[in-house]
């Protein structure tokens, strides 16, 4: 028979037995989902609450959606009568989802690369001109942020109502410049973000690379 008090250690997973020696223990993990900034300070703060912004915004607009469809759906077939306002609401839920998506999507470096040049140059010019790209897209960002708020002043002074709803069309738009405004200082903080790292990074968390090269931190 086996002593199972001489082995009582044995079963203990090494990886745990390393974090708990580690400086902090295990504490200092990130919990799943919960997102930490690298940024430094107030930059750090900003960066946090963005997140938790597109988090709100992005859930709730997919949940409110799927609410929408799946109760029109119902009450087409078996209460023999649609929702009236199901397809507005449907259509200023997929402007809130798009918009709030631009800055999910640079905050994970996922949208579109055109990289053929970039990734045949070294690792310093790779940086110089990342910052610049970063700095230039945060630019035309905030630029757009801009011309949709003109937009949404213009909208608001013809006094337009949706049909169904009854509520003005200026109120489906304000989550354009949201948008923009989140992606514009998205970039902005990648821009930091490299001036004070020697990593090259397409986001405040994401190191550049493809596929299994690409590392979120």
């Amino acid at each position: 028979m086996t002593n199972a008090s001489t082995d009582s250690g044995s079963d203990i997973d090494p990886d745990v037995t390393a974090a708990a020696r580690a400086p902090g223990g295990a504490t200092d993990r990130q919990e799943p989902g919960e997102y930490r900034s690298a940024l430094p300070g107030v930059l750090g703060t900003i960066d946090v609450w963005i997140s938790r912004v597109e988090a709100v915004l992005l859930a709730g607009g997919v949940l409110l959606m799927a609410l929408n469809t799946m109760s029109n759906v119902v009450g087409r077939f078996i209460f023999q009568q649609s929702l009236f306002f199901s397809e507005e609401l449907n259509r200023i839920l997929i402007i809130l989802i798009t918009f709030a998506g631009i800055s999910y999507a640079a905050r994970h470096g996922r949208h579109i690369r055109m990289s053929a040049i970039f990734d045949t140059l070294p690792t310093a010019p790779r940086k110089a001109l990342m910052v610049v790209i970063a700095a230039v897209t945060a630019v035309f960002m905030f630029g757009l942020c801009w011309f949709s708020i003109s937009y949404i002043i213009d909208q608001a002074g013809r006094g337009r109502v949706l049909p169904a709803l009854q509520i003005p069309v200026w109120w489906t738009l304000v989550w354009v410049p949201v948008g923009f405004f989140m992606t514009g200082m998205q970039y902005s903080l990648t821009v930091v973000k490299n001036l004070v790292e020697k990593d090259v990074y397409l986001s405040t968390s994401v190191l550049e690379g493809y596929d299994k090269d690409e590392e979120e931190v």
